[in-house]
């Protein structure tokens, strides 16, 4: 994240930010857009039609690691237990996308990248989620 976009998050109001960790958010929305992006290109990268399964996963994983990290771009917004559902849903699709181009990684270079971006946004949200459970 630019330095622009992080001085915008720590004008937010600090009482709307519910106990979220600033490094582990910003940490987590950096993987999330990097997951987001690989997903897309690997999901377009004209892989033939017995990869329709990791097409669709791959465009499943945008979609949700684009919602993820929108909401943490909200704080005005944040509810603990919505946010909560909310990184669940993406750490467990991020771990599905990465199994399925895992299968694939072996033949075709742009599965094995956006498995490597999935992994370390499933960490990135892992322990993003870690810092909400103490807050």
């Amino acid at each position: 994240m630019d330095s622009m976009m992080m001085d915008m998050m720590k004008s937010m109001p600090a009482d709307k930010m519910m106990g979220m960790n600033m490094a582990m958010m910003q940490e987590c929305i950096e993987t999330c857009s990097a997951a987001a992006m690989a997903a897309t290109m690997c999901a377009d990268s004209g892989m033939g039609a017995d990869m329709g399964k990791c097409s669709s996963m791959c465009s499943n994983m945008m979609d949700v690691a684009t919602t993820m990290m929108r909401m943490m771009m909200r704080p005005m917004g944040y509810d603990m237990a919505s946010m909560h559902a909310m990184m669940m849903a993406c750490i467990e699709m991020g771990k599905a996308c990465s199994a399925e181009c895992m299968m694939h990684a072996d033949m075709d270079e742009h599965c094995r990248m956006c498995a490597k971006a999935c992994d370390a946004m499933v960490m990135a949200c892992e322990k993003a989620m870690k810092s909400m459970a103490m807050a």
